[in-house]
């Protein structure tokens, strides 16, 4: 009861909330704890919503009278990556079922090989396994090359527009205290790091709150 009214008292205190969150994680996490990407996703969920209906109630609004309009306005989780870390993706295969719960509470998508998947209605949420920000640039160069474009013609928005993913993660998480893959090297480049040193099996809704509270007490630059 008391660890409950202390994840309430800390959720309270968000109010501004990266738009897309990316959760690195590895094939050794996703065999400890398969069900977490779930529950991971059900908490972004509930805190979103959370967040959205403190800022529509009346005495929220009164409060902030004079507070900078961007700590007001902060958007909420519009969009959950999780990155799955492997080489070999029979490793990961078993826990696709689990994976495809998702879509019974999110719009999900999984890219799996040369495969994409795609489920259900709500927050979007994108599961990738095995992929490589190197592959993805790699196959990005290919595709122009295939339609030959000149060099003259390439550009950061012609690269970005044969991206796979084609979002910025405003907020990038690693679990476990280790360092990051090269998956969306090229996106990520403004993003907001966390390195928690909770291990994903037991990461709890508590630590991507403190992980949230984070985020909102930085200011964010863009590279500038």
């Amino acid at each position: 009861m008391i660890y409950w009214i202390y994840e309430r008292r800390l959720e309270r205190q968000l109010s501004v909330l990266p738009a897309h969150i990316c959760v690195m994680i590895t094939e050794q996490d996703m065999q400890d704890a398969p069900d977490k990407i779930l529950a991971c996703t059900r908490w972004c969920i509930d805190i979103s919503e959370g967040v959205a209906a403190r800022k529509a109630n009346p005495a929220f609004i009164e409060s902030t009278q004079g507070t900078k309009k961007s700590a007001i306005n902060g958007s909420t989780i519009k969009g959950l990556t999780f990155h799955i870390s492997t080489k070999e993706y029979s490793s990961i295969e078993k826990y696709l079922p689990v994976i495809r719960k998702i879509g019974a509470i999110a719009h999900l998508v999984i890219h799996y090989k040369e495969q994409t998947e795609e489920r259900g209605s709500g927050l979007s949420v994108t599961v990738a396994i095995g992929k490589s920000g190197r592959e993805e640039i790699t196959e990005c160069i290919k595709s122009m090359a295939k339609s030959h474009v000149q060099p003259e013609q390439v550009d950061e928005k012609l690269l970005e527009s044969c991206l796979t993913f084609k979002y910025t993660p405003d907020f990038v998480i690693k679990t476990g205290d280790d360092h990051l893959t090269d998956f969306l090297i090229w996106q990520s480049v403004y993003s907001e790091l966390f390195f928690s040193d909770t291990n994903w099996q037991y990461i709890r809704k508590v630590d991507l709150i403190r992980a949230l509270r984070d985020y909102q007490s930085r200011v964010r630059r863009f590279g500038k």
